[in-house]
């Protein structure tokens, strides 16, 4: 019996940890489940919608034409579509602590000032994700009603409503149609079109984006982070069984693991995913030493960033600063972090983003009533 666990419980977390990279440490966060509290570390729509819709829909990077045939669309919050968000909107974060995508949205919403609580994860039985068909972290729950899935989605969605405080949720959702289909594999696979875009009026596009350029430069990066940046983070990681061992001992000591699960998933956890960041360095093409892909990706968004500005966003954070601080954020306290801090020119621009998010300098302006 206790054979068969241990085997039942190796291929959940090894798995779990691929398919959502578990890599890594999210920095100095407050986890709080059930209290509310700041975690301080670490197409349709009105006219303005559509717009933004149809453009996104021709410039947004969606899927071929060969793709589309198919794959079947599903509405994003099918079960509550008519729901209501008048007031002000209560937020339920889902998540583990050391998942590069939680830990974007986690930045998105410290750094805006917005009051979430959170509920940790089991990674292996994930009971308190039962209630979901959608199986993955991160999960934002807005008013015990609506869904939003996908950590790009959640982010691109409370933006809008930051912004367009008269579109309700379900309307600016239904601008991120959720596309099914199956990868080369057969796993089906969902993705969500047009999840890096502000679903805004033209009006409020111009006032956020003033400078010609700057809403694609934005997209642009948040895309490499989901796409390129993320898929480095486990093979520097687990680059050694040593490396290993060391963030299982984080993941084990911050996530929501029973005694059992935690002592299996530390020693022989380890071992599976030094095996499987091997595997993830050939799927990627990296070189074999993968800090210097780290290095490179840094140093070239430190270069997209340049001399002249704090941010990607200029005297302030935009949505990509945001997505690629939480992202690196993962690896605090491991030595490919340590290496990252040492080896790059990405130093300065990290404690900013330290600070801005910290002190929530985003908030001003941005309560969502």
């Amino acid at each position: 019996i206790m054979a068969a666990r241990c085997g039942r419980a190796l291929s959940k977390v090894g798995w779990a940890f691929l398919d959502s990279p578990l890599s890594l440490r999210a920095g100095t966060g407050t986890r709080l489940a059930g209290n509310r509290a700041y975690g301080t570390g670490s197409s349709r729509g009105q006219a303005g919608l559509a717009l933004s819709a149809r453009t996104a829909a021709t410039g947004g990077g969606l899927l071929g034409a060969s793709a589309r045939r198919r794959t079947r669309t599903v509405s994003h919050c099918e079960a509550v579509a008519t729901a209501s968000d008048g007031g002000a909107l209560k937020l339920v974060l889902y998540q583990y602590k050391t998942c590069p995508f939680c830990s974007k949205v986690r930045a998105f919403l410290d750094y805006h000032g917005l009051p979430y609580e959170i509920v940790e994860v089991n990674p292996v039985m994930r009971k308190e994700i039962k209630w979901s068909t959608y199986r993955k972290v991160p999960i934002l729950m807005v008013n015990s009603e609506v869904q939003l899935n996908d950590s790009s989605v959640i982010i691109s969605s409370i933006k809008t409503r930051l912004i367009a405080k008269d579109k309700s949720m379900p309307e600016i959702l239904n601008c991120y149609p959720a596309l099914k289909s199956k990868n080369d594999s057969g796993k089906e696979v969902t993705e969500y079109m047009n999840k890096y875009w502000l679903m805004l009026s033209e009006a409020d596009t111009l006032l956020w984006y003033p400078e010609k350029g700057m809403q694609k430069e934005e997209m642009k990066w948040r895309q490499w982070a989901d796409d390129w940046l993320v898929h480095l983070i486990s093979p520097n990681v687990y680059r050694t069984t040593a490396e290993s061992l060391a963030s299982f001992d984080y993941i084990v000591r911050e996530g929501k693991f029973g005694s059992f699960e935690g002592f299996f998933a530390k020693y022989v956890g380890a071992a599976a995913m030094f095996l499987i960041a091997k595997r993830l360095k050939n799927r990627h093409n990296l070189q074999d030493d993968v800090r210097q892909d780290l290095y490179k990706a840094v140093n070239d968004w430190i270069a997209a960033i340049g001399k002249k500005r704090k941010f990607m966003g200029g005297d302030l954070p935009n949505l990509a600063d945001l997505s690629v601080f939480g992202v690196l954020r993962v690896m605090e306290g491991l030595q490919a972090f340590d290496d990252m801090m040492n080896n790059t020119k990405v130093k300065y621009w990290y404690r900013r983003m330290q600070k801005a998010t910290q002190n929530h300098e985003g908030r001003q302006g941005t309560e969502i009533k």
